[in-house]
């Protein structure tokens, strides 16, 4: 148990909530990874407007207030996407959150993810930092190139998608210093509004409280959490936790990959309850927060508030209105935090650290995650064994 001074100092070091203009633009930064996926969920799969956004929120709010630095939040992106693909109704879905949920609260509650993560040298880790910003990128593409039949934008030429899309990215890239993020989700959320042409009502929408049997859990176990779980170690455990320290320090100690493990485990398990949308943490997204501006708890909390208001206000139009966001937004806010996140590399000095980072990160680029972290692992304690002076790292 710590003593007063303690306890005062350990609380003096965590980072102040901040709630400035550039706190607000950091907030809404990553958008781009949560939009396209929860409109696919709801118009495509079935889903509740008010159960996909609201453990969304109510997780933004949980690590606003404990872990008091920007953790994003974000759907599971394996499995969204293999559940979007093969139209899963909200039974598979549930169960494979729940599945996730019990998974990660165990690993986390027994500190395997802690002890795992010691394991993995600062190139794999980067390595896969490096799939993620790729892959930010790759989604950015598929937005503007191949638009979701979901959205209002999917009859608009690729080309012009493609060039407002640069045009955008070049904006939010160069004004990122000046809460752009705050003009350009305003302005979407007005056009998105304005194509709106339903009935405009006020409440959440129904909510399909799911019963999954014992085939939904088959099927979810092996269709959607095998292929997610390699992702969500790698990336909402450990490189999430890398990220956080990186970016903030001593202020991000409460942030570890068993911590990170565990608050994602306890969402996906309240997911499940009311058939939401599958969550995590993700390392590219904190860079998405960090990149426009978030540095404290603050823009999680103004997020995770605007999410939980949405979601009981507005749940019942929100699956017509989100449809109208346009892609070219969404896509560049994707591809500025990918490009950005790619910058987390510049810390590797030595050709094999920088061999080792490739290898893992065009293997995730390829969907091969969980093969390249194993190959990378082994080369990297192998090498070590036989040559310690090519991998040793340098800390500051």
């Amino acid at each position: 148990m710590m003593d007063g001074p303690r306890m005062a100092t350990a609380r003096a070091q965590l980072a102040p909530l901040r709630f400035d203009r550039r706190e607000l633009a950091g907030a809404v930064a990553d958008l781009g990874v949560l939009v396209p996926i929860a409109v696919a969920l709801i118009v495509q799969n079935g889903l509740s407007a008010t159960a996909v956004l609201l453990p969304a929120g109510g997780l933004y709010l949980a690590v606003g207030a404990y872990y008091r630095v920007p953790v994003s939040v974000q759907p599971l992106k394996a499995f969204g996407a293999i559940a979007i693909a093969q139209g899963l109704g909200v039974e598979s879905i549930a169960a494979g959150a729940i599945v996730m949920g019990v998974v990660f609260v165990l690993l986390g509650a027994t500190r395997l993810l802690d002890r795992a993560a010691r394991l993995f040298p600062r190139a794999v880790v980067r390595g896969v930092q490096l799939s993620v910003g790729l892959l930010f990128v790759k989604l950015a593409w598929g937005l503007v190139t191949s638009p979701p039949a979901a959205f209002a934008d999917a009859g608009r030429s690729p080309l012009y998608l493609t060039t407002a899309g640069v045009a955008v990215s070049l904006l939010a890239l160069l004004l990122r210093r000046r809460a752009v993020t705050l003009l350009l989700v305003a302005s979407a959320a007005a056009v998105a509004v304005a194509r709106y042409d339903g009935t405009w009502t006020v409440g959440p929408s129904t909510l399909q409280i799911p019963s999954p049997d014992i085939a939904a859990f088959a099927v979810a176990a092996v269709e959607l959490v095998l292929p997610q779980l390699p992702l969500t170690f790698a990336n909402s455990c450990l490189a999430a936790a890398d990220v956080a320290r990186t970016y903030y320090g001593d202020a991000a100690r409460r942030v570890t990959p068993g911590r990170l493990g565990t608050s994602l485990g306890v969402a996906n398990l309240a997911v499940g309850a009311i058939g939401g949308m599958p969550l995590c943490h993700g390392a590219g997204g904190m860079t998405a927060h960090r990149t426009f501006g978030a540095r404290s708890g603050g823009a999680p909390l103004v997020l995770g508030g605007a999410l939980v208001a949405l979601a009981l206000v507005a749940g019942s139009v929100l699956a017509g209105v989100l449809t109208g966001f346009p892609l070219p937004v969404l896509a560049a806010m994707l591809a500025v935090a990918g490009v950005l996140h790619l910058g987390l590399l510049r810390d590797l000095t030595r050709p094999f650290e920088w061999g080792v980072a490739l290898a893992v990160g065009i293997g995730g680029l390829l969907g091969q995650l969980a093969p390249a972290l194993l190959v990378g692992l082994l080369v990297w304690w192998g090498s070590r064994a036989l040559v310690p002076a090519w991998t040793a790292e340098v800390r500051p």
